[in-house]
């Protein structure tokens, strides 16, 4: 639903296991690592453990992902409430023969021959268990059995064991002593801290073609790493919600204060064992990672050249216009409008510099240009000039502060 609103390729925060949405986060990937080198050694169990939902059948989907199918023949067990008997019959099944006996004999002699040929031909039998916290102790014998079949000094099958943190005390047992010998390599995938938190947020996100929209304030990752403990699962819960608060919302900011509707509906519907966070939680600033800046807009040629002709034009006056029988009328260049040339005084377009008085070239208070008032004919000298003109002009010797009246 909100992945349609919010132009994602897929759902980011699906509850099921998904290897294309792995994060190697530092457990994860030592987790791995041990997983791959037990795998190379061909032999005995590899225990992997870890609370509910963080990510152990992730884990192995992702190793046998990157495994070739000529090279491995992989059989997947998740069913283990199960005796000794029927763990059997499932084991045999999970490779594809016929479990409609009773005789144990038939499906060891069964398994074995599957095995024999899958050696022969370069493959490998690999059989994972996931859950393995709830098989019984004769249930883990029969399994280790299955281990000492060998050909030619080589083991021919070899186990994986997933489960809860209870597998380990299981396996310690002093009952289950020769299991334990066999172990090649176990590793507990640990919860995710804060910072691998929002890390893994944001690589689900990004896997299905996530480009900001919708924001998610940073005051929100430390509030779902609170109340999901770092368990991927239950991260992926609390954002599912989320988002879809969001989308019905249609927001294309999720606020630390959406973080505390969705927690408080959550908490409503008792979907997690954590209990509502305090307000003080709640009373952070929301702050966005800002996505990278556009560069400026390079300037056009057509604006630059435009720009480039005004500035000569302030420079350079224009030629003189020709000289006919009629006055000639004063031009004035163009000059784009801006506030650092409105007040400024153009400069006269004519070969013949202006000869009045300096006091006549200022400003007016309407801020037209003065020449614009024609106090004088071009090509010829200022009329004031010319005594007895005016009658101020004839006291001006005498009295010359009657000249500013």
């Amino acid at each position: 639903m909100y992945e349609q609103f919010y132009d994602l390729k897929a759902e980011p925060f699906r509850l099921s296991p998904d290897h294309r949405f792995c994060f190697n986060h530092r457990s994860y990937a030592k987790a791995k690592a041990y997983m791959q080198y037990a795998f190379q050694r061909a032999e005995g169990f590899v225990m992997i453990t870890g609370k509910p939902g963080t990510g152990k059948t992730t884990l192995v989907s992702d190793l046998v992902e990157s495994l070739r199918e000529d090279q491995v023949n992989v059989a997947m067990l998740v069913c283990t409430q199960l005796g000794a008997d029927d763990l059997l019959r499932m084991v045999a099944d999970a490779f594809g023969l016929s479990s409609n006996t009773d005789h144990k004999s038939l499906l060891l002699q069964q398994l074995t021959r599957l095995f024999v040929n899958d050696y022969k031909t370069g493959k490998r039998a690999l059989l994972i268990i996931d859950e393995a916290q709830d098989l019984s102790t004769a249930a883990l014998e029969e399994l280790r059995l299955l281990t000492n079949l060998q050909m030619s000094r080589q083991p021919l099958l070899q186990i994986f064991l997933l489960g809860q943190e209870e597998l380990r005390d299981i396996v310690q047992q002093p009952n289950m002593e020769q299991v334990h010998q066999r172990l090649v390599a176990a590793c507990h995938l640990a919860s995710l801290n804060e910072e691998e938190t929002k890390g893994y947020i944001k690589h689900r996100l990004n896997q299905v073609g996530w480009k900001g929209d919708p924001a998610i304030s940073n005051a929100i990752y430390p509030v779902i790493h609170k109340v999901s403990e770092g368990i991927p699962r239950r991260i992926n819960m609390i954002c599912s919600r989320l988002f879809l608060h969001a989308c019905v919302e249609e927001l294309h900011k999720i606020s630390i204060n959406d973080a505390k509707i969705v927690l408080g509906e959550i908490n409503q519907e008792q979907l997690t064992s954590k209990t509502m966070l305090p307000d003080l939680d709640f009373a952070v600033q929301d702050t966005y990672d800002t996505p990278p800046q556009a560069a400026p807009a390079a300037v056009s040629d057509t604006k630059k050249k435009v720009v480039d002709i005004s500035d000569s034009a302030r420079r350079t006056p224009p030629a003189p216009a020709p000289q006919t029988g009629l006055a000639i009328q004063p031009k004035f260049e163009e000059v784009p409008p801006s506030k650092e040339n409105l007040f400024q005084a153009k400069e006269l377009t004519q070969t013949e510099a202006y000869q009045g008085p300096d006091s006549r070239k200022g400003e007016r208070r309407s801020f037209s240009d003065p020449r614009q008032e024609v106090r004088y004919e071009p090509g010829k000298k200022d009329r004031r000039q010319n005594p007895g003109r005016r009658k101020e002009d004839k006291e001006v010797q005498k009295r010359p502060w009657q000249f500013w009246i």
